[in-house]
C-alpha cells in the first residue's frame, strides 16, 4: 500500500536516492527542494524521466514555518534530509547551521504536530558522537559537539527527541555513518579523491590521513531510511545506520588510487586539516539495533560500491570543480 511521502532535502545527494527508490517501491512522493531563482531541482534534475513525472516538486526553504507547514499537510510519512553538512563550512559561518540545521528541524516538528504525521524520520549524523570513546559505537554513546556543523545536529536531535517525550511525536532519529557514493558534493573525501585521479593529478592532495571511518553506500543507506520507516518499534527510537567496518584515510586513498590510477602518491595539505580538537579521528559503528529491529544489512561491499561511485564521477566529471579546495 502506497503512502504519501515527502523528503526534505530531496534536491541533495542522499535526499535524491531516496526520493528516486520511494518513487519505486510505488509512494506518492513529494519533493521538497531548496528555493532558488534558477527553477533547478538539484539532483532531481537528473533523474529518469519515469521517475522525474511521479514526483511532486515543492520549492521551499525549511528555514521557513509556513512554507514548511504548506508542504507536510497531507504528508503521511515525512522523511527531514534538509540541512547544511559540511564541516569546514561550519567554522566559517556557524549562524547559518543554527538556523538550518536547529530551526529548520524546529519548522518541520512543529509541522508534523499541527498537521497529524503519522511517521517523521529526523535525519542525524554519526558526527554527533565525536572521537569514538569505544568501539563500535552504538546508540548510547555520549555526544560531544567537535564543530558547529555536529553541535547543530546535536540540539536537532535533542529537539526531536523532546517533541516525542512531550508531545507523543511518532519520530525516529536516525543516524547514518558517512555515506557515499554517486551525486555525492565535490566537498566530500571520497568524490575529492576520485576527481583529483580521474584528473590525471599524480598527488592527490588532502588532509589529515589517520582518521577512520565507517563508509555507507548510499543505496544501503536509503535501504536503513525505508526499512525504518516501515517498523513501528522505531517510534521514539535513535538508530544508526551503519557498515561495522572502518577504513583510515589513508587506506581509502590508497585503494581508489589502485583502482584508477597506480602511480599517484598522496601529499597532505595544510589547508585541508581541521583544528586539532575539532578532527574526529574514529567512528565505526553498530547497527546491531537496526538489524535487530528490521533485518537491514549493507547488501553492497566497500569495494563494490568505490567501483560504482567511480564510474559515476567519471561520466559527470563536468559536475566537479577539480584542483579547488571546497570548503
Amino acid at each position: 500500500m502506497s503512502n504519501t511521502v515527502m523528503v526534505t532535502g530531496a534536491d541533495g545527494f542522499i535526499g535524491s536516492h531516496l526520493t528516486e527508490e520511494l518513487v519505486r517501491a510505488g509512494h506518492r512522493v513529494k519533493a521538497f527542494c531548496y528555493y532558488n531563482s534558477f527553477g533547478k531541482w538539484g539532483w532531481i534534475d537528473t533523474l529518469p524521466a519515469e521517475i522525474k513525472n511521479e514526483i511532486e516538486v515543492f520549492m521551499g526553504d525549511v528555514r521557513d514555518p509556513n512554507g514548511v507547514r504548506t508542504a507536510m499537510k497531507g504528508q503521511d510519512v515525512v522523511y527531514h534530509l534538509a540541512a547544511l553538512i559540511a564541516i569546514p563550512f561550519s567554522y566559517h559561518s556557524p549562524d547559518s547551521y543554527v538556523d538550518t540545521n536547529i530551526k529548520g528541524t524546529l519548522n518541520v516538528l512543529n509541522a508534523a504536530r499541527d498537521t497529524g504525521t503519522q511517521r517523521l524520520l529526523v535525519t542525524s549524523t554519526s558526527e554527533v558522537y565525536g572521537t569514538a570513546q569505544y568501539v563500535p559505537i552504538d546508540e548510547k554513546h555520549p555526544f560531544q559537539g567537535q564543530s558547529p556543523y555536529s553541535a547543530t545536529k546535536i540540539g536537532a536531535d535533542r529537539l526531536a527527541e523532546s517533541f516525542y517525550r512531550s508531545f507523543g511525536l511518532p519520530v525516529t532519529i536516525v543516524r547514518p555513518f558517512n555515506t557515499y557514493g554517486p551525486r555525492q558534493s565535490g566537498r566530500a573525501v571520497i568524490p575529492t579523491i576520485i576527481t583529483q585521479l580521474l584528473s590525471g593529478a599524480k598527488e592527490i592532495k588532502l588532509g589529515s590521513l589517520t582518521p577512520t571511518r565507517d563508509f555507507n553506500y548510499v543505496k544501503d543507506t536509503v535501504a536503513g531510511f525505508m526499512a525504518i520507516a516501515a517498523c513501528d518499534k522505531a517510534i521514539g527510537e535513535e538508530i544508526n545506520i551503519a557498515t561495522g567496518r572502518e577504513i583510515s584515510i589513508g587506506e581509502l586513498a590508497q585503494e581508489l588510487i589502485r583502482q584508477i590510477s597506480p602511480e599517484a602518491r598522496v601529499v597532505c595539505e595544510e589547508e585541508r586539516m581541521r583544528p586539532e580538537k575539532s578532527e574526529v579521528n574514529q567512528l565505526l559503528g553498530s547497527a546491531a539495533k537496526l538489524r535487530a529491529m528490521t533485518g537491514w544489512a549493507p547488501k553492497y561491499t566497500f569495494e563494490q560500491g568505490l567501483a560504482e561511485t567511480i564510474a559515476w564521477i567519471r561520466e559527470h566529471m563536468e559536475s566537479f570543480r577539480v584542483g579547488v579546495y571546497a570548503l
